[in-house]
């Protein structure tokens, strides 16, 4: 193991998930142990189904192209952990974020994802930024990034996911997800349905923007300024996993069917699917949207705890595809599928998508070895 690496690979031994359940209790706490990071500056908490990230990284690309000093938080990440925790529109040095927040993880037993929220949010304040712009993870009202000072809350989209945390309707959903939402602050809505729950907050006002992730991030850079903002930048925004086109590959992390019909009209003609889905998703409701795109589905299985074993997806696949094969290892299942027939579409989890990435890291990285 590189020494440099060393605070990167104990995160890695951490549990994603709380024993105890959800919460803010052990958050608020570590928070404190740190000198209360949050409160340095002010946020635009980001919640929603789908397309958080990239409404994240367009407000980031607006403010910058405003000047604005800010700090960016997503989750997951696909190339690397770095992606994760970003200042002034870079990456920042992982490795020392975590580090400078071990000590009061470790004595306080944090989570993976409770310990890297407050590496960010310290490494905001250390940097001095004027704004951070923060993606939630699972939910909201007791997600670990609810701890912000927050002037906008933006809502891009609601499908059923994680029912048994968040609630069996969508109106359930939306409702956990807009607790972020503080009294006097904006409020920005993907979808005009939810515009009676914001009411509930007092917010100082409600933007309702189409569902595009561009109107959105447009929409919440304007809220957090309260002045006009030029959309161009955002435009130009690229994440790895997101309608990611690599020669006879297409690759995004899309977990729901709505997020799937967001990227089918962007799809080219295909020739297989390789997929790994959690076991919390809608599993068959994702199969059957991907039926009509191939004949061939090859399932996998993600590093993820939740992602369902390769053997049960295929055998639940078979009532939707000509040709099914299991193959857990996701870089063999992918070979495989080329094998079988190309465009292949490489889906139904960014998870998924982050193991690939860290194989073809690795293998580079022998390879120069190797070389040298």
């Amino acid at each position: 193991m590189r020494s440099e690496a060393r605070h990167t690979a104990w995160l890695e031994s951490l549990s994603p998930w709380p024993r105890d359940g959800f919460g803010l209790e052990r958050m608020r706490v570590l928070l404190r142990a740190l000198g209360d990071p949050q409160l340095a500056y002010e946020a635009i908490h980001v919640v929603g189904t789908n397309g958080k990230s990239t409404t994240a990284r367009m407000i980031e690309a607006l403010l910058v192209a405003e000047r604005i000093e800010v700090g960016t938080y997503l989750s997951p990440h696909v190339s690397g952990w770095s992606e994760r925790i970003r200042v002034g529109g870079e990456e920042t040095d992982f490795e020392r974020a975590i580090g400078r927040v071990r000590e009061d993880a470790e004595r306080l037993g944090t989570t993976q994802f409770e310990t890297i929220t407050a590496a960010a949010l310290l490494e905001f304040a250390a940097e001095g930024v004027a704004a951070a712009v923060v993606e939630a993870g699972l939910g909201g009202r007791h997600d670990a990034t609810n701890v912000l000072r927050s002037r906008v809350a933006v809502l891009t989209n609601v499908a059923r996911e994680h029912t048994e945390v968040l609630g069996e309707t969508r109106e359930a959903i939306a409702r956990e997800k807009l607790a972020v939402a503080q009294p006097g602050s904006a409020i920005v809505l993907g979808e005009a349905e939810w515009e009676s729950i914001a009411r509930e907050h007092q917010p100082s006002s409600i933007v309702v923007a189409s569902s595009d992730n561009t109107a959105v991030a447009h929409a919440a850079a304007q809220a957090f300024l309260e002045r006009p903002v030029d959309p161009t930048p955002a435009r130009g925004v690229a994440l790895p996993g997101r309608l990611e086109l690599r020669e006879g590959e297409v690759r995004d992390g899309a977990h729901t069917v709505e997020a799937l019909r967001h990227i089918e009209p962007h799809l080219p003609p295909l020739g297989s699917i390789v997929a790994s889905i959690l076991e919390d998703k809608d599993i068959d409701g994702l199969l059957r949207a991907l039926a009509p795109h191939a004949e061939v589905f090859v399932a996998t299985r993600s590093s993820n705890l939740r992602a369902l074993e390769a053997e049960e997806l295929a055998e639940r696949a078979r009532v939707y595809f000509a040709y099914v094969e299991a193959i857990p290892d996701p870089v063999a299942a992918l070979a495989r599928a080329h094998e079988l027939r190309s465009p292949v579409l490489v889906t139904g989890s960014l998870y998924l998508l982050a193991d690939l990435s860290a194989r073809e890291e690795e293998r580079v990285r022998c390879r120069t070895l190797v070389s040298g």
